[in-house]
């Protein structure tokens, strides 16, 4: 099975398409025809490609940002305005693949996962999943027992603190495997990072409830 730091690594766009409009050659991560102007459909691009970066676990989330609201700007739905009936299907299809595109690289868990599927291998713990780690459920178990323990806001910073820290070695670790095409340890290292993130955040929201009171 190729790695993501294989030749599989490197986005590959499946080359020219030929444009709706004017039938003239167009290049597959193109969002518009660069002979007539015309918007084209958002195909079969995976979200790598879309962003025109590797497929690489390590992403540049600032730089996918900029790419993703230039194209944002360029999807609006006032250029449409007065464009076809069939232009603004695209255009809102185009915008329905950006969208899952930033959301799904931005977060580093549903991004591990994408590429876990990339390379046909189902994550697990997911949504109606059960986790079958003992090690794992017994980690998050004491960390929510320490969370509900926490009574001041010093100690849910501790807490915090603990966990973001955590959650970057963590998802180091997933990097690892899955740029090294480890996918095993990727399934398990992903639920991890999955429990951490949502301990981080049940925590930050704790904190936010005591600020209130």
């Amino acid at each position: 099975m190729m790695t993501a730091a294989s030749e599989q690594s490197k986005s590959n766009p499946s080359g020219d398409k030929t444009c709706w409009s004017c039938k003239g050659p167009v290049a597959a991560v193109a969002l518009f025809c660069d002979t007539c102007g015309a918007i084209q459909a958002p195909g079969q691009l995976d979200h790598f490609a879309r962003f025109d970066i590797p497929r690489d676990f390590n992403v540049d989330i600032d730089a996918v940002e900029a790419q993703y609201l230039k194209q944002q700007q360029a999807l609006h739905p006032d250029r449409f305005a007065t464009k076809s009936a069939r232009e603004k299907s695209l255009s809102q299809q185009q915008a329905a693949s950006l969208n899952d595109a930033f959301e799904t690289l931005k977060n580093p868990v549903s991004r591990a996962e994408y590429m876990m599927r990339m390379n046909g291998v189902e994550p697990e713990g997911g949504e109606g999943q059960t986790v079958n780690d003992p090690a794992l459920l017994m980690e998050a178990m004491e960390m929510r027992e320490a969370l509900d323990d926490a009574g001041d806001r010093a100690a849910i910073d501790a807490i915090i603190r603990d966990v973001r820290k955590m959650a970057r070695d963590c998802e180091k670790e997933v990097a690892t495997a899955i740029n090294g095409g480890a996918y095993d340890a990727a399934r398990k290292l992903t639920t991890r990072l999955r429990y951490l993130l949502k301990m981080a955040q049940e925590a930050r929201a704790k904190k936010a409830r005591l600020a209130a009171a």
